[in-house]
């Protein structure tokens, strides 16, 4: 009985390190829901309360199908308060049919190809002394960098945006939420 009882012991420790484990591998809230690392990158943006102006964006520039794809992909997911950091009626403004070619532009410049954690963009700017450029699917740069504990991107105007939430794991890449609009040239 003795050997019974050690061989529950070591399985429930088992099973109880396991459920750590699991806990500790929890993708963050966005949004005020749960991001599951088994849907892609627009199944889990639609849920985020946060990003509905860059889900109908994303609609409206037609790349929907794009990041349902495979990937992998990082994606720099401003909130719809970065949206309303932007000039009055821009947003309405990109929009509208006739400057999808404008919207397509500004979304794939938050887009990088391949997977980038942020122990990855953290590891970037190490190598390179305090700056990594970032290759987007625009085909523009972004500058990461390191500001006080945060990881802040640099557009080509000069821009900056916070990555206020990283590391929500895709099952088609990961998400990093930034609280302003990047921009290309």
């Amino acid at each position: 009985m003795m050997k019974q009882s050690g061989f529950f012991a070591k399985t429930a420790l088992v099973v109880t390190l396991a459920s750590a484990a699991a806990f500790a591998a929890k993708n963050p809230m966005v949004g005020g829901k749960e991001m599951s690392p088994t849907k892609d990158i627009i199944d889990n943006a639609v849920n985020s309360a946060d990003h509905t102006t860059l889900v109908a964006a994303v609609k409206a520039a037609g790349l929907v199908d794009t990041l349902k794809g495979p990937g992998p992909f990082t994606l720099f997911a401003p909130t719809n308060v970065a949206f309303e950091k932007l000039p009055a009626g821009t947003v309405d403004t990109l929009l509208k049919p006739e400057n999808k070619d404008t919207l397509v532009k500004i979304l794939t410049y938050h887009v990088v190809p391949g997977k980038v954690t942020a122990a990855d963009l953290k590891k970037l700017i190490k190598a390179g002394n305090g700056k990594a450029s970032i290759k987007t699917v625009q085909g523009g740069t972004l500058t990461a960098m390191i500001v006080g504990t945060n990881i802040v991107l640099k557009d080509e105007k000069g821009g900056t945006a916070k990555v206020t939430i990283a590391n929500v794991m895709q099952k088609n890449g990961v998400i990093h939420v930034i609280d302003s609009v990047v921009q290309p040239n």
